[in-house]
Parts: C-alpha cells; sequence; structure tokens
C-alpha cells in the first residue's frame, strides 16, 4: 500500500468517528448507538437492542374451578358413537383404513378434520373406542369372527390432537387381539393421556375443579338384571370418592335396530334412579333416540362415529351429542343440549371415516325425523332436538 493511500484510509476513519461529535456539536443531544457486526453477524463494536422476552401462557391447571358470575360451575361435553379403526385382520390385502390413510398422504388425524374445532371447543369429549392399539396377535377363540380390528399403537396420537379426553372401553371388540391385545390397548390409551373406562376400571378426570366419574359396561348374555343390581353399587363407590358428575356407557342392544328394546329402557332408566347424571349408549351403528327421565338424559345409541368397518354403510347418518352441566353449590343440573347431525364420512360415495356435520336441511331434517319417529313408543322420548346451544 503506498503512503498515499494509507492517508486517505485514515482520513476516512477520522471522519466516520468524528461525525458523532459533530451532530453533537451542532446541538443535537440523542444518544447515539453504534453497532457493528462481521460478515458473520457477531457484534465487533456496540451492543445490539436485546430481542423482548415473550412470557408464554400458563396452562391452565384442571384442578382449579372456573366460576361463572353466579358462582357456578358450567361444563360442557360432547359424545359420540363408535370409533373403530386401523384394520380388520380377517380380511386379506391393505385394509381399506390403510388405503385412506396413504390418501390424506399418512396424516394420521384424517378422522377428525371436520370435527376437531367443534371437540376441542368443549371442556371434555368421550368416544366409544371399539377395537384395539396394539401388535398382539389375533384372540385364538375369535378366529372365526369376520371381523377382527388391529390398529398400530402410534395412531392413539390421533385422539387427544382430534379433542377426545377419555374414552370408554366396554365392548364386543376389545378382546379381538386377546388379554394381551387389551393390556397393550390400555397401556397406550394412558401414555396418550387419554383415561379409559371399563367395568370395574372407571376413569375420573377432573375439569374446571369438577371431579368426573366415568363407567362402562357391556349387556351381552343377558346382563340387564345383574347389571340393574351391580351399577348402583359403582356409581356410590365414586361418589364416594368426591365424583361431581357420575357419566354411565353402555353397549347394548342389537346391531341396525333404531330403537332401544325393553331391556335397554328398564336398565337406561335404573341407571339414572340409581344417581348417573347421563347414560349413553352404543353398539347399534344406528341413531337412537333420546330420553329426558328425571331431569336427566339418556341417549340410548349414538350410532357409529369414524367406522372402518365398512367400506359403505347403508346408512351413514350420526349425530354428536352436547350437553351443558351446571354445578352450584353441589348440585348438578343439566341445563341444556344440542345436536350436531352427521355423516360419518365427509364423501357420499364412499366412507373415507371423517365425521362431518351436515350443512343441507335436507339431511339434518332426516336425523331429526328419524330420532322423533322411534321416539313414539318411549315414555320420556324427546319431541325436539335442539340444533344450537339456548343462547346462540
Amino acid at each position: 500500500m503506498t503512503i498515499k493511500r494509507m492517508l486517505c484510509c485514515l482520513m476516512a476513519a477520522a471522519c466516520l468517528w468524528l461525525l458523532p461529535l459533530l451532530a453533537l456539536a451542532e446541538g443535537d443531544t440523542e444518544e447515539v448507538s453504534i453497532t457493528i457486526f462481521d460478515e458473520s453477524g457477531n457484534v465487533l463494536i456496540g451492543d445490539p437492542t436485546p430481542e423482548p422476552e415473550v412470557t408464554p401462557e400458563p396452562t391452565p391447571d384442571p384442578a382449579l374451578p372456573v366460576y361463572q358470575p353466579d358462582g357456578s360451575i358450567l361444563l360442557t361435553m360432547s359424545f359420540t358413537g363408535d370409533m373403530t379403526i386401523g384394520s380388520n385382520v380377517q380380511s386379506s390385502g391393505t385394509s381399506i383404513f390403510e388405503k385412506e390413510l396413504k390418501k390424506q398422504d399418512g396424516d394420521i388425524n384424517f378422522p377428525f378434520r371436520n370435527v376437531t374445532e367443534l371437540l376441542h371447543a368443549d371442556d371434555l369429549t368421550m368416544v366409544n373406542f371399539e377395537g384395539t392399539l396394539t401388535t398382539a396377535g389375533r384372540n385364538p377363540d375369535k378366529r372365526n369372527n369376520d371381523f377382527l380390528f388391529r390398529a398400530d399403537p402410534s395412531y392413539a396420537s390421533m385422539l387427544p390432537d382430534g379433542g377426545v379426553d377419555t374414552v370408554s372401553l366396554e365392548n364386543n371388540h376389545v378382546l379381538d387381539m386377546g388379554q394381551e391385545g387389551l393390556a397393550e390397548t390400555k397401556r397406550v390409551l394412558v401414555e396418550a393421556g387419554i383415561p379409559y373406562a371399563s367395568e370395574d376400571e372407571p376413569a375420573i378426570l377432573t375439569v374446571k375443579g369438577v371431579k368426573i366419574g366415568s363407567l362402562a359396561y357391556q349387556t351381552f348374555g343377558g346382563r340387564h338384571d345383574e347389571l340393574i343390581e351391580k351399577v348402583p353399587g359403582d356409581i356410590q363407590a365414586l361418589r364416594d370418592q368426591d365424583c361431581q358428575i357420575v357419566i354411565v356407557s353402555y353397549h347394548w342392544g342389537a346391531e341396525k335396530d333404531y330403537a332401544p328394546n325393553d331391556n335397554q329402557v328398564r336398565l337406561g332408566r335404573a341407571t339414572i334412579d340409581a344417581g348417573a347424571d347421563l347414560v349413553v349408549g352404543h353398539h347399534s351403528h344406528r341413531i337412537n333416540p333420546i330420553e329426558y327421565y328425571n331431569g336427566r338424559y339418556i341417549c340410548y345409541s349414538l350410532g357409529n362415529f369414524s367406522f372402518a368397518g365398512n367400506k359403505k354403510p347403508d346408512d351413514m347418518a350420526t349425530f354428536i351429542f352436547q350437553i351443558r352441566m351446571r354445578i352450584r353449590d353441589g348440585v348438578v343440573t343439566s341445563e341444556a343440549i344440542k345436536i350436531s347431525p352427521c355423516r360419518i364420512s365427509s364423501r357420499t360415495d364412499y366412507n373415507d371415516f371423517a365425521p362431518t356435520p351436515y350443512t343441507k336441511d335436507t339431511n339434518i331434517e332426516a336425523v331429526l325425523r328419524t330420532l322423533k319417529q322411534n321416539g313414539k313408543n318411549l315414555d320420556y322420548a324427546l319431541q325436539d332436538y335442539p340444533l344450537k346451544w339456548p343462547d346462540e
């Protein structure tokens, strides 16, 4: 470098350092901060302005009560019918569920895509999980059955992601993969954060500070009288554990029945008389009417929900049942209900296992008409099925 060039560089550097001083000399009292970075973005001179720290929102503690202005606690709960995912291991080749999963680019949450918002907006969602989450082999006692359901344990993640908080796990498919498969299914559900209710294993949850107990039973083999004797003691046991709300699920009735039989009615009403706050039923794969009995609701069948047991069932109508319960001074009241009529598929040409609320009035009216007509022989059947909350 020549002496002349060195002098020019020194003069240029001096000017850069003198600029702030000249500004101050002209009466500019603003504080100037200069930061110089190298090519890698590291600070050579000065301090960069630090990014403000963002305080994360605290996660609500479910054990803490959430009070309404009047001092009560209001809970909104949703219930669906049968959920069957994965494969029927009695069928050869790729299952219809796995084929649909591939169409959905491997997104395991696809069954909930059209109801996630609804189910995440409530305080508790329960589905009847009819199947297994296991790698175990077939139950040797069921090898002649047409349907044996098994899903990969990793599929359990769709439940919490979809808004499901708990499941009833008492139905005629829980033993499709034997005792080993059932044990793994229970373990997988718990690891996914999903409490399950099965006979002699109630699920207990705390929501908005309210302790909720859930019981589940099968009635196959003519167990109605036995359960009429047994269930009151199970309900009382949950009350003794300070459960303020008790929900009882039954897998009962006959497939494709649109109304409950006399034994279901006897058991459902006896369960309310024994102190249950709600009865929900399933198994028939068809929607059944709802009764309002002694201030409580009995949903005899919620039909199917996401059902991978059939590529195109001859009736794909269903509904999601929602209820608001208010707890005031330790007393629980069923304040309001509504239903969301749905198709168990987003498509009409085949079952893609994605429950989708109906938007056409004709479809909604068909669900309402089915419920009302099949409730004509029930003394306490609902005459109207609200589609909105009273304040909507």
